[in-house]
């Protein structure tokens, strides 16, 4: 089990079936569309009149800020020793997020598996769905992490 809420979590904390809950985060609609101004300019992130118009019916986030606000989330909800270090993964945007929606990130490990040339790490699979407020997923982002141990493997 982990050290502590707060502690860093090394391999030898971690295991499947695993489960770590965030917390919240509104989506404010100026950071929405500031987020979007600067990295996703388009008319259904920015403008809501024109998003009227398209198949959103109003105006959403970019998909990249919900990820964005996911990583923030995960980094602190689970607080891997030596940071959360990506090596691929699958992101799916499965319901857009509106102005005013809270967000919270569920994340389950899948699958832990040791590397074989380096035997103070392994590969660590994290299944992290972000809920809005009403419990509904608005993003599944599967992701494959490197995770430490405390200390070197013998």
């Amino acid at each position: 089990m982990p050290r502590s809420r707060t502690a860093q979590l090394y391999l030898d904390d971690l295991f499947v079936g695993q489960i770590f809950e965030s917390g919240a985060h509104q989506v404010e609609e100026e950071r929405l569309k500031s987020f979007a101004a600067e990295f996703d300019p388009q008319s259904f992130h920015l403008d809501e009149m024109a998003a009227r118009d398209t198949m959103f019916g109003g105006l959403v986030a970019s998909g990249w800020h919900t990820a964005a606000i996911t990583m923030r989330l995960l980094v602190e909800s689970v607080p891997l020793a030596r940071g959360m270090i990506g090596s691929g993964g699958e992101i799916e945007w499965t319901k857009p997020v509106r102005p005013g929606d809270t967000l919270r990130v569920r994340s389950e490990i899948l699958e832990i598996v040791p590397s074989r040339s380096r035997p103070n790490q392994a590969r660590v699979t994290l299944k992290s769905i972000t809920l809005n407020g009403g419990g509904e997923p608005v993003q599944v982002f599967t992701s494959r992490l490197i995770a430490y141990r405390l200390q070197p493997a013998e």
